[in-house]
């Protein structure tokens, strides 16, 4: 197989492919030398062979996206890192049909650097605090803490008041989420996903007011502050559900809404409120906290 048949092949079966991106399109990425063979890295021309085990490098043009009409918002800055404030609606890096609308490529865009990298994700429909490494010398670091649970984390979610539910609850539970599927279930088995509910705050009479117009309901609300100790896809999402107080706004559980009705209005309430952890280059406590 040539190296544009191979890559042809890849445009043509994306499910979401931009209408500009035409054979004729990808021929001109090859006359701009913009198609790369690995490992040895050689410049591909459109009848280059491709062998076994080779690799084929080059950009493809995103499909169109909805504009997100929120940006990120800096809360920190050093030499090291650059902490924002995630708006609900923008993903944290490119993956399937989100590329342009998310925070890593609104971060580079907006600080002109390309080496700007997640240290960690959010969910694209969560908001609040981000951590971005401004360097390759230190990503391994920082995503090595997160990734070896390091950090404590605390969110925040409105759901519907329940006096039953007190602080200093621990929700221990064995979650499967299965790739494609928006849902994620609670299934019999040995708990992998733990979370501690805090505290719960039932929220003042005007913010439950505000909230209760713009999402229709007419419960009382409140704030459960939640700390998970595992990272499992929407675990606290599906705690929330299973402990029968739904996060606000939740296009997912217990209903799943169809993403083309999405309303960036209406956003869901869950906040990454603050991370605390031990840097891990000045070996110096840091905590960042959002309202």
């Amino acid at each position: 197989m040539s190296a544009y048949e191979f890559a042809w092949d890849l445009i043509a079966s994306q499910r979401r492919r931009h209408p500009d991106d035409t054979p004729e399109a990808l021929l001109t990425r090859f006359r701009q030398d913009q198609v790369i063979i690995g490992p040895r890295f050689r410049i591909a021309s459109p009848d280059t062979p491709l062998k076994a085990n080779e690799d084929i490098w080059f950009y493809r043009t995103p499909a169109p996206e909805t504009p997100v009409p929120y940006s990120c918002e800096t809360v920190y800055e050093d030499d090291n890192l650059l902490v924002v404030n995630k708006p609900p609606f923008l993903a944290t890096m490119p993956r399937g049909k989100h590329i342009t609308q998310t925070a890593t490529v609104q971060m580079r865009r907006a600080t002109g650097n390309g080496e700007l990298s997640p240290a960690h994700r959010l969910d694209r429909l969560t908001s609040g605090i981000l951590v971005f490494t401004k360097n390759r010398k230190v990503r391994g670091a920082y995503q090595s803490l997160f990734a070896e649970r390091k950090v404590t984390k605390t969110y925040h979610a409105i759901a519907r008041f329940r006096d039953d539910l007190t602080g200093n609850t621990l929700w221990r539970d064995h979650m499967i989420k299965t790739p494609g599927d928006i849902q994620g279930h609670i299934v019999p088995g040995p708990p992998n996903a733990e979370t501690l509910l805090v505290d719960v705050t039932e929220l003042s009479a005007q913010e439950t007011a505000q909230l209760q117009q713009l999402h229709d309901v007419t419960t009382p609300l409140a704030r459960y502050t939640l700390q998970p100790h595992t990272g499992r896809t929407h675990q606290l999402r599906l705690h929330m559900w299973a402990a029968g107080v739904p996060i606000l706004g939740d296009p997912a559980y217990p209903t799943i809404l169809p993403e083309e009705e999405e309303d960036f209005r209406v956003p869901m309430h869950l906040t990454a409120y603050q991370l605390t952890f031990c840097d891990p280059i000045s070996n110096t406590p840091r905590c960042f906290t959002v309202e």
